[in-house]
Order: structure tokens, then C-alpha cells, then sequence
């Protein structure tokens, strides 16, 4: 999910239309008051982390344990009012606006639209955690919560469902639906301020609409480059495990990116949109792959009941796994929250105006109903499906089988996780080199496409952003990743923690824009429900007026709507409901 999406970018790319934003293509900056002030604090950022980087990691660190902590039940309660939010968009009769002209079809059949759905909920994240996140939570079960064996076992993926599933996608839902409404259905540019236009008005155009595309642009890098740090940990772990290398050192993370990164830069370069759908195709084909031999040659039975057993967990568990905070556990679950929840919403808002610039871009012609049910239902139950194959064969090996995945002291290797189970299976070499493709593959792509979406926010909605920018924020992704990995290592640390406390805390100010949001697509689409209200009351009323005319045979002439309050309103009135 989450989800680093996985899914290519042809689907933005295609049809561009310059003259759509008032932009043209070319080398010039297009939009300097926010392409300057995004850039200049993202390379202070990084100069910092380079220059100074015990300085770094102890600001950070700091942070990690005080504001991080204090931003918990915030996140907690924020994150549950968007899948309330969403769940009260699809059901109400504002579900049926179409996003796009009231006639237009869906630009993508259904077919079409699930399956990139489904991609754009494959990514880094899934290969990265797949095994590690239920493992954990097994190993180390929520404080408060059963310590018995089976008890553990349902409460790991309860918990990795909870980050996984509906509350990460109706982040997306929030994000995508404004983006897809003020895009196809209003007219305007690609870009995150105008999704705020119904709420403040002329006023986007100007200081307001640039810091909100400021923040979106800073909040979106570091959420790739987290994401990016998640991928280099794993394939280094991964050449270790294999023999490859002696040790999985920051050097070697650093040298990953840099190759990695070169790769996604000769991508965008050159424009090889093709290349990068095929790349994207075969991925997803191999992650199928790796997903139906771990269901074949494992416990299949266990499996696949325990996926039925794990999503009826998971509604039933629903509201007390929202609501979430661990209050009463003290600082052990201040600590907890902030290590798993509080990093994943934190996370998922970083992702969102990624995430949903691409999943508005495929949805022109769906109802707000579809869009919504589509993006919530089907990247979940994909999602399900692989933490019940991938986490459940970890746990069911602790369980029933010969262990080995989780320490004597209870420390689960979390880089290495996933090729420890599959070092377990036939053809485990081949299985760990494939795992290490998809997540090379998944880094190239997740960096191309990131790379652009940033492009036109920081291009003012231009969607034929210059090579030249596409390249530079290519490289800046891979440059943050590199950074934060080195000063979070300082004094022995992983350097992911750094990656995870920027994410947290620059999710912060784009989830104030989130709110905004909100408020924004419902002012909008309550509009427009009263103005359909008020064109069918019209209609009813000719009808019966022209109806009265025939059985009298009296000519029904023109309506007097003055002496109703209802129907004097004009379609463009927005007073009174």
C-alpha cells in the first residue's frame, strides 16, 4: 500500500493535453513559487543530514520521542474520520456525481480499472513487510493485549490488516476523490490547491495555493524515499542472507540507491513509457507468482482459511482496532503506537497526493460511488490475500512447523524476514532472487512515477512537465533516501528510523490540507445534490402542470415559480437546501 504503487504511469501520461492548465511544454519553470521554496527546503534537509549528522539523528531522535508521541491520537482519530467520511460519500445519494460530464463513460472498463487498482496497491511496502509485520506482531503483541499463542497469531494480522487495510485506502479515497472531482469534473490542472477552490475560493490562486502544493511536493518525496529506503534495506539484507555480500552495511544501502536511482533516471530520461508498463506488467506477474507458490507449496488449508478467519477478525475487531491509542499502557504503548500506527497514517498521508493524482487520473467517468467502493473494497482484499499467504506461513512455521524465524530473545530480522521463510521452501535461491528483482523493479518504477506526479504539482498542474524537472526530482528521491539513511546510522542505528520519523512528521501539515479536503468535496458535492434536487423538482412540476393541461384542455403556459421559495431559485442559486 500501500503501498508504494507499484503501477505504471502510462495511465497519467496519456493524452496530455498542455492547453488543459494554460501551461506549455518547455524548459522554464513553471511554477517558481513553489518549485523554489520546495527545493530549497528539501536540499537544507539534506545538507543537514550530510554535513551534520550526529546533529541530525539527535534531532530526530528527539522528536521520534516527543512530538511523534503526541501526534498518536490525533492520527488515530483523523485517519477513522476519513473511512466514516468515505463510507458516508459512497452511501448517500451524492454517490451517484460522475466524475467527469454527467453523459461521459468510464475512460477504463472494469476490467481494466480493478487491475490497475490492484497495482497501485502493490509496491515496496507489500514485499517489505509481507512477512515482516505479521512476524512482529506475533513475536511482540500490542502491550495489553492476549498473550497466548493463537490469541498472538489472530492479533498480528489483525493489526497488520488495521495498517493495510480500509483506514490506508480511504486515505487514497480523500486525496483521489478531490483531486478526480476538481480535475474531470471542474476542469482544472493536476494539481493538489484546486481540490481546495470550493472551500477557499479565488484565494488558491495565489500565496495559500502555493503552500499547500509546497507541502504536498515535500510530504510526497519523503514519502518515497521512505518507501525507497524500505527497498535498499531489503536487497541488501537479502544479498547478505544469500552470501552475496558479508555485511549489509549503510555503505552498501547508499551504493543500491545510487545504482537504483541511476536506473529510474535513464527511465525518465529517455521516456520509455512502454518500457516502464512492461517493467510494470511483469512485475506484477511475479509478485502473482511468488504469491501462488508460497500458497501451493504451504500450508494451502491453513491458508486459505485462515484468510476467511482473519477478514471476519477483522470486521468484528473493526471499531476497537480504530480507535485504537493504548492510553493505559503508558510509555509502552505511546512507543508502540508511534513505531506502527502513527508511522503508517503518518506514511499513507505522505503517499496520498501520489497515490491520488493516479488512481483520479483512471477513474474519470466513474460515479463518486464507484470510485470510492472500487478504490476502498478491491486494493484491500488483494492486500488481505497477500499478508494471509506471506504472514500466515511465517506464523504457521512458528507455530506448527520448525520455527526459526523469530529469536530466542523474541527479535524478528525484519530486512531479512522474508528470505528467511523462503530459505524453508524448494528452489529457495530462486524464489530470494525473484523477491529481490520485485523490489529493484518496484523501486524503479515507484521512482519514475514519483518523479512525475512531483513534476507537475511542482509545475503548477502542468501535465507535460520538462524532462530536465522529472530528472531533477528523481535524483532529489534517491538523494533523501541516501541522507536520512547515513545520519539515522549514526551511533550504530539502522537509519530507517530517520526515514520513518520525516515521514510522521511531514505528514502532519498535508493532513490539515486533508481536512480541508474534506470539508471541500462535501461543500461541493452537496451543491451539487441540491441543484439536482431543485432540476427534478422543476421537472415534476412541469410535468404535473402539463398533465392538469390535457385533462382540462386548458394550455398550461408558462410556470409562475415566484410564489414558491423552492422552485424561484435559479440552478445557479446556492441558497437554502
Amino acid at each position: 500500500m500501500t503501498t508504494t504503487p507499484g503501477a505504471d504511469t502510462s495511465a497519467l501520461r496519456r493524452d496530455r493535453q498542455p492547453e488543459q492548465s494554460g501551461l506549455r511544454p518547455g524548459s522554464v519553470i513553471k511554477a517558481p513559487r513553489v518549485f523554489w521554496p520546495a527545493t530549497i527546503l528539501l536540499l537544507l534537509v539534506v545538507g543537514l543530514a550530510i554535513l551534520a549528522p550526529e546533529t541530525m539523528n539527535k534531532t530526530l531522535g528527539t522528536m521520534n520521542s516527543t512530538v511523534i508521541g503526541d501526534l498518536g491520537w490525533y492520527y488515530v482519530l483523523l485517519v477513522s474520520s476519513f473511512v466514516f467520511f468515505a463510507a458516508w460519500i459512497a452511501l448517500s445519494p451524492m454517490g451517484a456525481v460522475v466524475l467527469g460530464k454527467d453523459d461521459e463513460e468510464p475512460e477504463f472498463g472494469l476490467k481494466s480499472w480493478f487491475a490497475m487498482l490492484f497495482a497501485a496497491g502493490m509496491g515496496i511496502g507489500l514485499v517489505f513487510w509481507g512477512v515482516a509485520e505479521p512476524l512482529n506482531h506475533f513475536a511482540s503483541p500490542p502491550p495489553g493485549t492476549t498473550t497466548t499463542q493463537a490469541g498472538a497469531a489472530r492479533e498480528a494480522l489483525d493489526t497488520t490488516f488495521l495498517h493495510w487495510g480500509l483506514h490506508a485506502w480511504a486515505i487514497y479515497v480523500v486525496v483521489g476523490l478531490a483531486v478526480a472531482y476538481s480535475v474531470h469534473r471542474k476542469g482544472r490542472p493536476i494539481s493538489i490547491r484546486w481540490t481546495l477552490e470550493p472551500l477557499f475560493g479565488d484565494r488558491v490562486e495565489g500565496v495559500l495555493g502555493d503552500v499547500i502544493d509546497v507541502i504536498a511536493v515535500i510530504g510526497t518525496l519523503f514519502g518515497v524515499a521512505t518507501s525507497l529506503g524500505f527497498g535498499v534495506s531489503q536487497i541488501s539484507a537479502g544479498m547478505e542472507y544469500l552470501g552475496f555480500v558479508d555485511d549489509a552495511s549503510t555503505t552498501l544501502k547508499v551504493i543500491l540507491i545510487v545504482a537504483i536511482t541511476a536506473i529510474a533516471v535513464i527511465s525518465v530520461a529517455t521516456g520509455v513509457d512502454k518500457g516502464i508498463k512492461w517493467l510494470s506488467n511483469i512485475n506484477m506477474g511475479m509478485a502473482a507468482v511468488l504469491l501462488l507458490i508460497l500458497l501451493a507449496v504451504g500450508p494451502t488449508v491453513f491458508l486459505l482459511g485462515d484468510f476467511v478467519q482473519q477478514i471476519g477478525s477483522y470486521a468484528r475487531n473493526f471499531f476497537q482496532l480504530s480507535f485504537r491509542t493504548l492510553s493505559f499502557e503508558g510509555e509502552a504503548g505511546s512507543a508502540w503506537l508511534g513505531g506502527w500506527t502513527t508511522f503508517y497514517w503518518g506514511w499513507w498521508m505522505s503517499w496520498a497526493p501520489f497515490v491520488g493524482v493516479f488512481i483520479a487520473r483512471i477513474s474519470r467517468g466513474r460515479t463518486v460511488r464507484e470510485f470510492v467502493t472500487g478504490v476502498l473494497l478491491v486494493p484491500t482484499l488483494v492486500t488481505f490475500l497477500w499478508f494471509s499467504v506471506l504472514g500466515g506461513s511465517a506464523i504457521y512455521r512458528e507455530m506448527f512447523g520448525e520455527g526459526g524465524l523469530v529469536g530466542e530473545d523474541g527479535a524478528v530480522s525484519t530486512d531479512s524476514a522474508l528470505f528467511q521463510l523462503l530459505d524453508g521452501l524448494p528452489a529457495s535461491g530462486v524464489l530470494s532472487v525473484l523477491a529481490m528483482v520485485l523490489v529493484v523493479i518496484f523501486f524503479v518504477t515507484s521512482s519514475d512515477s514519483g518523479s512525475f506526479v512531483v513534476d507537475m504539482l511542482a509545475s503548477g498542474g502542468d501535465p507535460h512537465p520538462p524532462v530536465w524537472s522529472r530528472v531533477f526530482w528523481a535524483v532529489i528521491e534517491g538523494v533523501i533516501a541516501a541522507a536520512l539513511l547515513i545520519a539515522g546510522a549514526v551511533n550504530g542505528g539502522d537509519g530507517l528510523g530517520a526515514l520513518q520519523t520525516m515521514a510522521i512528521l511531514l505528514a502532519a501539515p498535508f493532513s490539515l490540507v486533508m481536512i480541508g479536503m474534506m470539508i471541500s468535496t462535501a461543500k461541493a458535492l452537496l451543491r451539487e445534490h441540491r441543484l439536482s434536487q431543485r432540476a427534478e423538482r422543476r421537472l415534476f412540476a412541469a410535468e404535473v402542470a402539463g398533465e392538469i393541461a390535457r385533462t382540462s384542455g386548458v394550455s398550461p403556459g408558462p410556470i409562475d415559480d415566484t410564489r414558491s421559495p423552492t422552485l424561484s431559485r435559479r440552478p445557479g442559486s446556492t441558497s437554502g437546501p
